[in-house]
């Protein structure tokens, strides 16, 4: 009786096991080669989530100060002179239909000194400004130490201190004094960083009626402050200039605070852009590296391949037997960057004070990018090694 000869197939977990195999007996050169995919991986998985945790933390941030804050400053008319904003601007922004609330700041002639025997030429780089009692409120900032200007206080020599002026002057409680001019003011708050007007923490703030009575201060508001529903923003910023100087708005400059925080959000999608393109760059080196890995591997184990394809195995088997060993390598490598790159962005979220974000399609993304370059990488050493012959192959030193 004629019986017809058929090729051994290997189940999906004996292929598993002879690829598995090949790596064990080269732990040193696999750890190495792994690397490089680990590198990639954990580059591109870190940057995309430290990317979002950065997002996620930047859009937490609009959400708890609003973008519906509007600022109006005084600029410069056609002969470069300043210009200067009414004394009832506040008054004419609040009559504007949407508007829920208006104040101001303005700019106080004042040179501040930590105490009279600090030169007058050294100001710390601290300036002064009136300010209104609500102004605190509709920014949406708070006090660190101390308190609020109040009815009574704005009218007296107090001053509220932004951190950084605090922080320059060597202020850290309340009840000091500082030097305005030569008035001594006494210290009665501290603020908390001003996330949407930054410029404010490097300021010493004294009340309208004080700035008047101690400073010579005329009155005249600097910058105005506005916030409004959120739907009505746009259509407020369009009159905003024209109801605080009428037939000559070219002169006021109205911006958003909140589109600075936008930009910001920009400039970071651009550079994590960048960074996942030096990521790319890294997992290419690091294909190249699993390649040169198992060309070498093939070369090294010519006998074992000749021996296999003496006792039946298929030039398939043999493709299928190394291409397995180029995937379970880079799988490796992939599966370690994973975790690396989402420990990272843990551990840098948590410094930060970030809600940490790794997206998953980050994960799944940096793992099938493995896998393609597994197969990319073992391709040509699986097929080099299934077209060895079996008699060169056992005669190969």
């Amino acid at each position: 009786m004629k019986h017809d000869l058929k090729p051994s197939r290997l189940s999906a977990i004996d292929v598993l096991r002879v690829g598995a195999v090949g790596l064990h007996a080269r732990r040193a050169r696999v750890v190495l080669s792994a690397l490089g995919i680990a590198i990639g991986i954990a580059t591109m998985v870190a940057v995309v989530g430290l990317s979002e945790s950065s997002r996620a933390d930047l859009m937490a941030q609009l959400d708890r100060l609003g973008t519906n804050l509007l600022t109006a400053e005084a600029g410069k008319d056609a002969m470069g002179q300043d210009v200067k904003l009414p004394r009832n601007a506040v008054a004419m922004v609040e009559r504007v239909g949407p508007v829920q609330h208006a104040t101001a700041t303005a700019d106080v002639d004042a040179r501040i000194r930590r105490s009279d025997v600090v030169p007058e030429e050294r100001t710390a780089g601290v300036t002064a400004q009136a300010a209104r009692i609500d102004l605190l409120p509709a920014l949406g900032g708070e006090v660190d130490k101390g308190v609020w200007l109040n009815p009574v206080g704005e009218r007296l020599p107090t001053t509220v201190l932004g951190a950084v002026a605090a922080d320059r002057l060597g202020i850290t409680r309340t009840g000091e004094t500082i030097m305005m001019n030569d008035t001594r003011v006494v210290v009665v708050g501290i603020l908390k960083p001003l996330e949407l007007v930054p410029n404010l923490d490097r300021v010493a703030m004294v009340g309208f009626p004080a700035a008047e009575r101690y400073f010579g201060f005329d009155g005249h508001p600097t910058t105005i402050f506005e916030r409004s529903t959120d739907a009505s923003v746009e259509d407020v910023r369009a009159v905003l200039a024209r109801t605080i100087s009428p037939g000559n708005e070219a002169v006021v400059k109205v911006s958003r605070p909140s589109d600075a925080l936008a930009a910001k959000a920009a400039t970071d999608e651009g550079l994590t852009n960048l960074m996942l393109g030096l990521g790319a760059v890294a997992l290419l080196v690091g294909g190249v590296g699993v390649a040169n890995t198992m060309v070498i591997s093939v070369l090294e184990r010519r006998q074992e391949i000749g021996l296999r394809r003496s006792l039946g195995a298929t030039r398939g088997a043999i493709r299928l037997q190394f291409l397995t060993e180029s995937l379970l390598l880079s799988a490796l490598g992939g599966a370690t960057g994973a975790l690396l790159g989402a420990v990272a962005t843990y551990g840098f979220a948590r410094v930060q004070g970030w809600t940490a974000v790794v997206p998953l399609w980050s994960l799944a993304g940096g793992l099938a990018a493995t896998l393609v370059i597994g197969v990319v990488a073992g391709l040509y050493p699986a097929i080099r090694a299934s077209r060895l012959h079996p008699t060169v192959a056992l005669n190969a030193t």
